[in-house]
């Protein structure tokens, strides 16, 4: 019970959920995130642990970059399921919307 009652509480703030919607549409680099989050880094980071201690999300190296992905079809299922409640979507449609247009090359861009 103590790990659903983790993932409930990682889903409470609105970012950390538009980060897992986000992350459901396809594995992201921090760079990404603060794109369409508009947040400070701090604030991010802080966020993203909460969630890989959740047990909602992983991240993996991949060259430079560090990469978040929901951690499991589990994972994805339980956010999906959720996801499903949400009446109101235009926020989550703005997100995705950003992630379809930007890729990498906007962490490039602030090197």
């Amino acid at each position: 019970m103590q790990i659903l009652i983790n993932k409930l509480k990682a889903l409470s703030d609105p970012n950390r959920f538009r980060i897992l919607m986000m992350l459901e549409i396809r594995p992201l680099c921090v760079c990404e995130l603060l794109e369409v989050l508009e947040i400070a880094g701090g604030t991010l980071s802080n966020h993203l642990k909460i969630l890989k201690n959740s047990g909602l999300i992983d991240q993996n190296k991949d060259g430079r970059w560090v990469e978040y992905r929901l951690l499991d079809s589990d994972a994805a299922q339980f956010i999906n399921r959720i996801g499903k409640n949400i009446t109101d979507r235009s926020l989550l449609e703005k997100d995705r919307e950003i992630i379809d247009r930007i890729n990498r090359s906007v962490c490039s861009s602030k090197l």
